[in-house]
């Protein structure tokens, strides 16, 4: 009996079901299945969630997931193989991969050692220093860094930027040894700056520095290093010491009826001519890319020849002379880790350290996507560091990647750093035996060789691009770059830092809102502004919030929500339009929200309830 009245009960239940369904449009029945409610989240303990998001900031790449389930002995080894790579990937290196490294090791060895002699001089040094920072530091870069492709040296920005830097604090001219010591103590600081960004995983703050300011600002510096050149490459002798672009110029001109040297223009001018037609060649035939890489090389020894026969020196022409014998002497005691020299040499290698590791990782991650291989960036900044830190005990100045060498290196074949190690093997050599070979080289074809190099600093397609995508990274490259030429580089840096900043905080502060409209003949609502053929729904205003809502920018999302508001109240007055009942905020792109956000939106409904207008 009571199985029977079960049955009985169960049937009543269903024929009301049924008679509700009745009830509802087969289309809302249809609506109200697909409906997903949204789930809430299980509670997490304070210290997980603190743990989650540390980890998420600093170790997103969970650069430890190796070392899971491995036994003492393996977690040890994969220790040594992540401070060292070569241990790596040496084990699988053979033959073939060797004979691509050496061909590419000769190729920028010959392109690196006429330009190291010209840096040195850009940063206010003898050449030798310029052949120091070539040896030393590649070596320790090939057994820590992770790229395959980045060629390590000196680089005429940072030498720029140095010399600049450095000359501040101490006449080069009148105090040649402090100067010597101080650029010796800001490379220490800039080897400790990078290595402790590594450390702690701090590699994203380089990021903040935005790709136009950086274009920017290479682009100044490449003008303002080709303006130095002009006293090798006119044969000034008394020039400014100044950068700026009016003071070098009122410089030039200025000695131009007794200080210009007209031997010195014509063999400036000659190898400057071949070495951009050595360059135009290489880009036309990229079969032919040792072309360019060897012109440099080519270049110092028939100017050096040139002028040893013909005696030009006794002309005027300003040649080497003296570049001193023998591999790097050590310089930890040259070190001023005490006294007023310390804080501006830690302020100064902060600067250059900082410079240097935006190039170095831009190149890294370049040719690593163009090779379809992965670069840890943090991994980077400690090859970085600890190279410049040894460098600096060690007779050389900052060092990092050369986007110049690279791309040769690339072209060439490099199969590995091992190349690092081949053009460290030439220099070495150079260094014991063959710089009393570059007494009688021209100065002028130093300042030749810098120009050609810097040219391609200048990218201009990307500042069109720049300009094409967005005003506001235009106007960072532009004060980026007007800053370097106009002021000095420290100051163009500046500029792209303070710009870089401003933008991320224009972003955070005021973040994008758009009044979504309906595509004719779809369900799919987008901007009014980007699809002009797409109509607003009358009676509904559909405003869609591009970010996520925080303390910083939830009263300008309120604000400027009813600004939308009242500027379609009065356009719809205008047009006699139905007034505007509903407002749908769409918050897909909304990421997250804070209290403060949580606030605003409350303060919004109460704003709608009083003008009579449903939201959702």
């Amino acid at each position: 009996m009571s199985d029977k009245r079960e049955n009985s009960v169960d049937e009543k239940l269903e024929t009301k079901e049924k008679d509700n369904r009745s009830l509802i449009p087969d289309n809302q029945a249809q609506d109200e299945r697909y409906v997903h409610k949204v789930g809430v989240p299980p509670k997490q303990k304070l210290y997980k969630e603190i743990k989650s998001a540390v980890k998420e900031t600093f170790f997103p790449d969970d650069p430890l997931r190796s070392f899971k389930d491995q036994t003492k002995k393996r977690k040890f080894i994969l220790g040594i193989q992540a401070v060292f790579p070569i241990l790596d990937w040496g084990r699988t290196y053979n033959l073939t991969k060797f004979r691509g490294d050496v061909i590419s090791g000769l190729t920028i060895a010959s392109l690196c050692i006429p330009q190291d002699i010209g840096y040195a001089k850009l940063a206010n040094l003898s050449p030798e220093y310029g052949l120091y920072s070539s040896f030393v530091p590649p070596l320790i870069y090939a057994l820590m860094g992770s790229s395959r492709d980045i060629a390590i040296g000196p680089v005429a920005v940072v030498s720029l930027l140095l010399g600049t830097l450095l000359q501040e604090e101490i006449d080069s001219a009148m105090n040649p040894k402090d100067y010597l010591r101080l650029a010796f103590t800001a490379t220490f600081f800039a080897g400790i700056t990078q290595a402790t960004l590594g450390i702690l995983r701090l590699g994203f703050l380089i990021d903040f520095l935005s790709h136009a300011a950086i274009v920017g600002f290479m682009g100044g510096a490449a003008i303002t290093i080709a303006l130095q050149q002009l006293k090798g490459f006119l044969g000034i002798k008394k020039f400014t010491k100044k950068t700026d672009i009016i003071s070098v110029m009122q410089s030039v001109f200025g000695s131009m009826r007794h200080g210009w040297n007209w031997q010195t223009i014509v063999i400036a001018t000659t190898f400057l001519g071949f070495l951009l037609f050595a360059k135009y060649m290489g880009k036309k035939n990229k079969r032919l890319f040792w072309v360019p890489a060897i012109a440099p090389l080519i270049s110092v020894v028939l100017s050096t020849l040139l002028v040893f026969i013909t005696r030009a020196d006794k002309e005027g022409v300003a040649i080497v002379k003296h570049i001193e014998k023998g591999i790097n002497p050590p310089s930890v005691k040259d070190l001023f880790l005490s006294g007023e020299y310390l804080l501006k040499g830690f302020k100064i290698g902060v600067v250059a350290g900082m410079v240097a590791l935006t190039e170095a990782v831009a190149i890294g991650r370049t040719f690593a996507s163009m090779k379809d291989y992965q670069i840890d960036g943090n991994k980077e900044m400690v090859a970085m560091g600890v190279m410049n830190v040894v460098g600096s005990m060690s007779s050389c100045y900052v060092a990092t990647g050369s986007f110049s060498r690279s791309a040769v290196n690339y072209m060439a074949g490099c199969q590995t750093a091992v190349s690092n190690i081949v053009m460290s093997i030439v220099v070495l050599l150079t260094l014991a035996f063959l710089t009393p070979l570059f007494k009688y080289t021209p100065n002028a074809i130093l300042s030749a060789i810098i120009i050609s190099a810097v040219i391609n600093l200048i990218d201009l397609y990307a500042v069109k691009l720049i300009w094409k995508i967005d005003k506001f990274d235009f106007v960072a490259c532009m004060g980026a770059f007007f800053g370097v030429i106009f002021f000095s580089v420290e100051i163009g840096l500046l500029v792209a830092v303070c710009i870089s900043f401003a933008k991320i905080l224009l972003q955070v502060t005021r973040p994008r809102t758009a009044i979504l409209g309906k595509i004719p003949r779809t369900t799919v609502y987008r901007n009014i502004l980007q699809y002009p053929e797409a109509t607003k729904v009358p009676g509904i205003l559909i405003v869609r919030v591009d970010s996520a809502i925080y303390f910083s920018n939830s009263n300008y999302i309120k604000e400027r929500i009813l600004r939308w508001l009242v500027d379609e109240e009065e356009q719809t007055k205008k047009l006699y339009q139905n007034k505007i009942q509903f407002l749908i905020v769409e918050m897909s792109p909304v990421t997250d929200i804070d209290t403060s956000g949580i606030h605003a939106l409350e303060e919004l409904n109460g704003s709608l309830k009083k003008r009579e207008i449903q939201k959702s």
